[in-house]
């Protein structure tokens, strides 16, 4: 009676601004009153024991919740309790059982978790969990966790069960507020893909942890979750981020008639494409970046033959696919191809992300596999050294040569995960290792490897972004190496690569981390030109309107072009860039923009010079060599001689590329190819499939399948 009237008391009152005196007690008359409730009700029905049935999640938090660092800070409060009800709503909603208080704090006590509903028959599937190091209680904590039990002590029926569930409170794991934020942050993105997640309970020292709720899909089994002092939870929240970048629109020639953009060598979408289909998904629209599917795959474009001039350019005009209105004008080069006995020395640094988000076997094991396959690669004249940053950056290998090769595997077979992400301070210890061992007229490069969750220091894109554009003047380029799901952070990664010279790959199999460090070493590891941009120009008396196929993010101003200040794509040694327009020929019925009313009559045709007549455009680009600050020029004129009047006589090459461009804007939802089946993307990837040696061409294959099989759900 008494707490019912103090509940009727605070009923009434209208409070200010909330005092940390105030929220303490209505927090604790709050807990009180709940308490006395449950524990005088009636049994419920088919529980003979007279105790209500309530969540586990319930009972375990009732004690973190009673801790002095919650009710005596106001701010700790308003971020953990909201924190905590996501987490119990989170873990309960998926199919949590109802498990008797009395049991868990009796198994508990003989170190035993509660064994839920249907385990035996869910043993063999185990999850990939992420897990956060979490310290063990102190006798502080200790004493406030029996204390909570004690205020629930008319709840119990003697003495004994009192003394129990005492015991059962003091083995549970001391929570930190940070360390409760890092657990919320820490997502597990597979579980999309599996269709669900399982939940574990905090396992007791010596005890295997014990799955609560079962996934809906099991893709693969996973390795066995570490046990000893540790809570092991999946969230099924997805915390990736993505830069939202509108497709580009259909210009039009009289008004916008040259469009500007750098180049761009990344593949990291393509791979997250391929894993989230693998994994019975659509992927986000927003991680499916055109240009990077395209350029993920090699291709026999015409090389230049010396370094002085390292590219040349191929165009081709062909019929368009998924649309018989337009044509497209497909642009590609090749770099030159550096060979490998001349090949500059290589000063490498790797900066491996080892926070908590890091500890998952597709993630840091994964990561260590991957650069154990690129120090086999490199020369004994290379140095590598190792930085590694969670909570703060620590030196875990100065520049050591690759003579000694041992060395250098045995420091990254040592690393292991855990603590935060202060991604900022590492990313500043690498770059001052690379500048303390500076190879003149080599390569200097950071290889940031990470699943792009930082969270310590500054961490927004535009301060990171800051960093990297300083740090660039000192002629070091950045390769970014994503890995995991569930915290990937493409955006950071993309923010990244493009201000710090650099390029960003996403490794999700070993597969992939051969082909990007190993097979494409040349390309990924020894630049042959950096800040490179394209131009170009159409023909406004033979071209209505254009399109350019993907490169959102890669955008540049007219003015740009010209402006050896502004920074652009950088090409390795052997790289090809390939670049698609969707043009649409003057008079065709595919034009979408009215004929100016205004303005039109006193310009002069591009056309009036005979010089140009039977040009449909001029394409121009612009690079630097490495180590000079002044551009040189390159341009190609476009005319009828580039074009061929059916898809079919189109190169393999560029057929096959076609598909991949269409196969990107159908995932990413571009209207132009709404009609345009993922049948007949298969079909025209297939007739251009060719020689296929590393069989690239014939996965693509099989995922624009499994796309088609997934938009018929």
């Amino acid at each position: 009676m008494t707490v019912d009237k103090e509940f009727e008391k605070l009923s009434r009152l209208t409070p200010p601004a909330a005092t940390p005196e105030a929220r303490s007690r209505a927090l604790t008359a709050a807990m009180q009153a709940f308490d006395a409730a449950e524990n005088n009700a009636p049994a419920a029905q088919g529980n003979a024991k007279g105790w209500r049935q309530s969540s586990i999640i319930n009972w375990i938090w009732s004690p973190v919740m009673n801790k002095k660092f919650l009710a005596g800070s106001a701010l700790a409060t308003l971020l953990v309790i909201p924190a905590a009800g996501y987490l119990a709503i989170e873990l309960t909603r998926n199919g949590l059982p109802i498990v008797d208080q009395t049991e868990i704090a009796g198994n508990l006590s003989k170190n035993n978790a509660p064994k839920p509903i249907g385990e035996t028959a869910r043993q063999s599937a185990k999850p990939i969990t992420v897990v956060p190091q979490l310290r063990p209680a102190t006798p502080e904590t200790s004493g406030l966790a029996e204390q909570s039990a004690a205020d629930s002590a008319p709840a119990l029926r003697d003495k004994e069960q009192q003394a129990t569930a005492k015991s059962a409170a003091s083995q549970l794991p001391d929570f930190s507020a940070d360390e409760i934020s890092t657990l919320l942050n820490k997502s597990e993105g597979s579980a999309a893909a599996l269709g669900g997640a399982k939940r574990s309970v905090p396992a007791t020292p010596g005890s295997a942890p014990q799955q609560l709720a079962e996934p809906m899909a099991t893709v693969a089994p996973s390795p066995a979750p570490p046990t000893g002092g540790r809570v092991q939870i999946q969230l099924d929240s997805n915390r990736e981020r993505f830069a939202h970048a509108a497709a580009n629109p259909i210009k039009s020639v009289a008004t916008d008639p040259v469009s500007t953009f750098a180049a761009d060598v990344d593949s990291a979408s393509y791979a997250f494409v391929r894993r989230s289909l693998t994994g019975g998904a659509m992927p986000d629209p927003q991680s499916v970046r055109v240009e990077e599917m395209i350029n993920y795959f090699p291709y026999d474009w015409p090389g230049s033959d010396n370094a002085d001039q390292p590219f040349k350019a191929t165009v081709t005009v062909m019929p368009t696919p998924w649309n018989h209105d337009t044509e497209l004008m497909h642009v590609a080069i090749k770099g030159y191809d550096i060979a490998p006995a001349t090949t500059p020395h290589a000063n490498l640094v790797f900066l491996i992300d080892v926070s908590g988000s890091m500890d998952e076997p597709d993630k840091l094991p994964l990561l260590k596999s991957a650069f154990r396959l690129l120090v086999n690669r490199l020369k004994p004249r290379d140095t590598v050294s190792i930085v590694t940053y969670a909570g703060n950056a620590g030196t875990v290998l100065t520049p050591t040569r690759v003579a000694e090769k041992s060395k250098i595997l045995s420091a990254i077979d040592r690393l292991e995960a855990g603590g935060s992400t202060g991604g900022a301070e590492g990313i500043e210890a690498a770059y001052d290792l690379a500048k303390q061992g500076f190879v003149k007229d080599g390569v200097n490069r950071v290889m940031l490897a990470t699943d792009g969750d930082f969270n310590v220091g500054p961490s927004s894109d535009q301060d990171l972004k800051r960093i990297i554009e300083e740090r660039r003047k000192d002629g070091i380029f950045l390769t970014v190496l994503g890995f995991g799901r569930g915290n990937l952070n493409d955006s950071l990664m993309q923010t990244l690569a493009q201000n710090g010279n650099g390029s960003a790959a996403y490794i999700d199999t070993l597969a992939e981390a051969q082909k990007t460090l190993v097979g494409e070493a040349g390309s990924t590891l020894f630049p042959i030109a950096s800040d490179v941009k394209f131009q170009v120009e159409f023909n406004s008396e033979r071209i209505a309107e254009y399109r350019l196929i993907g490169y959102e993010t890669r955008a540049l101003n007219r003015e740009d072009f010209n402006n050896d200040r502004v920074d652009a794509g950088d090409i390795g040694s052997g790289h090809s860039v390939t670049a698609i327009y969707e043009i649409t020929p003057k008079g065709s019925p595919a034009v979408m923009n009215d004929d100016l009313r205004y303005g039109a009559a006193d310009q002069v045709p591009a056309a009036a010079d005979s010089t140009h007549q039977g040009e449909l455009a001029f394409v121009k680009m612009r690079y630097k060599r490495p180590g000079e600050d002044k551009s040189a020029l390159i341009t190609t004129p476009v005319s009828d001689g580039n074009a061929v009047a059916t898809v079919d006589a189109a190169p393999q090459d560029v057929r096959f590329s076609v598909a991949v461009a269409a196969f990107g804007q159908k995932l990413s939802h571009v209207a132009a190819v709404d009609a345009y089946s993922y049948r007949a993307i298969a079909d025209l990837a297939a007739a251009s499939r060719g020689t296929d040696t590393f069989g690239y061409r014939s996965d693509f294959l099989g995922l624009v399948r499994l796309a088609d099989g997934l938009s018929q759900r």
